[in-house]
């Protein structure tokens, strides 16, 4: 087993040497990956063989355990190489979000493993209190497991730190996996040293324990990995840094409305809507855009589509219309924000766009009562209130 052992860090010691190279993100996860299958199968054959050998279930349940890591380094490389298919007719934004449904097995995976844990340590009990049967170790059983458990820990930690590297859920997933699993086996070794020392029964109350442990770990791998799929809101300092390297540009008054899809770690696309002079060209108003796309693209790989409004400040009417407006908005502590503000003198309509936080429980009545206030204090005019949703922190 040492010889194995040194194998398994002599290629993890090879790994971190070629990512001085500039390596992409799928090479990354496929070589974590299989350094992964490559160190659990190890451990499967060492584990299943003392397990068997000392009577211990809690050990073959270990073994199994590992066995269904290196299923998930397998997963993971698949959800890879599949979330890197090209884009196509059928599938215009890529395949990106395989990698979550990948994570969400893998979350899968982790459940059935603690569930196992659970369902045998309670078997273990009854078996003792039935028969008063206890698993017989060797020494050097506990050498190899105590090893095993080193080796599992330099596993997990090694995804996590790939999967930081990489931004991948899946390895950071199958890190936390492997952590949980070298604190199962340190449990069952624990258990392994009380019954050995002071013929004392302990191994299964500590794997229920660590089941539960386990358990909860799938639980958040799931979580995590449901909130992709469905959309989560834009990071707020994210969405912070990208409103204002917008508004840096100039020609741009005002960075509004900023919505982001992803299909895939960097893999994105998004809008945003941007304030300009009233008397702004169309060829001025162009230029920005291509400014704009240039720059989220070239830094964030995000393609933008850009939106504009006019800044609608060209008579007393509409300055004096707004004013009042803002003022009435921010007595309300939901209030967020207020843009697209327009006003036809000639036709007597007006529009715009209100934000409130999702704290805000009557925004239909809100809006209807906003609506009645301004129709009132300016006799004859229409106002127009788009409801808009806030996408960021």
């Amino acid at each position: 087993m040492c010889k194995s052992i040194v194998l398994i860090f002599g290629i993890i010691y090879n790994q971190t040497m070629k990512e001085r190279k500039t390596i992409n993100r799928d090479q990354r996860i496929v070589r974590t990956s299989i350094i992964g299958i490559g160190g659990n199968v190890v451990l499967v054959g060492f584990k299943a063989f003392i397990g068997f050998l000392a009577g211990s279930v809690s050990i073959i349940m270990d073994a199994l355990n590992n066995l269904t890591d290196a299923l998930s380094s397998v997963l993971t490389i698949v959800g890879t190489k599949l979330s890197g298919k090209r884009p196509n007719k059928k599938h215009p934004y890529g395949y990106g979000r395989i990698e979550y449904l990948a994570s969400m097995i893998i979350g899968a995976l982790i459940l059935f493993a603690g569930g196992s844990a659970i369902y045998e340590s309670i078997r273990s009990i009854v078996d003792y209190f039935q028969t008063g049967t206890m698993a017989n170790y060797d020494l050097w059983a506990f050498v190899i497991v105590g090893v095993a458990i080193v080796v599992k820990i330099l596993l997990g930690l090694f995804f996590r730190w790939q999967g930081k590297i990489a931004k991948s859920e899946n390895l950071k997933a199958s890190g936390m996996d492997a952590l949980w699993d070298a604190l199962l086996s340190l449990a069952t070794l624990i258990g392994a040293f009380v019954n050995y020392f002071w013929h004392f029964y302990v191994e299964g109350y500590l794997g229920i324990l660590i089941g539960i442990f386990i358990i909860k770990s799938g639980i958040e791998v799931l979580s995590e990995s449901l909130n992709n799929l469905i959309g989560r809101r834009i990071v707020k300092d994210f969405a912070q840094q990208l409103k204002s390297e917008i508004g840096s540009i100039p020609g741009v008054y005002g960075v509004y409305d900023l919505l982001l899809n992803s299909y895939g770690e960097n893999e994105a696309n998004g809008s945003v809507h941007i304030e300009v002079k009233d008397d702004a060209t169309a060829k001025e108003i162009e230029q920005i855009e291509r400014q704009i796309q240039a720059l989220v693209y070239e830094k964030h790989r995000i393609i933008m589509t850009i939106g504009i409004y006019a800044q609608n400040q060209s008579t007393p009417l509409s300055v004096s219309m707004k004013s009042f407006l803002i003022e009435w908005v921010k007595k309300n502590p939901n209030f967020i924000s207020l843009h697209a503000f327009s006003v036809d003198e000639e036709r007597k309509l007006a529009h715009f766009d209100l934000v409130l936080s999702f704290e805000e429980k009557d925004p239909e009545g809100y809006a209807t009562s906003l609506k009645e206030t301004l129709e009132e204090k300016y006799e004859g005019y229409q106002f127009s209130i788009v409801l808009d949703r806030d996408y960021t922190d």
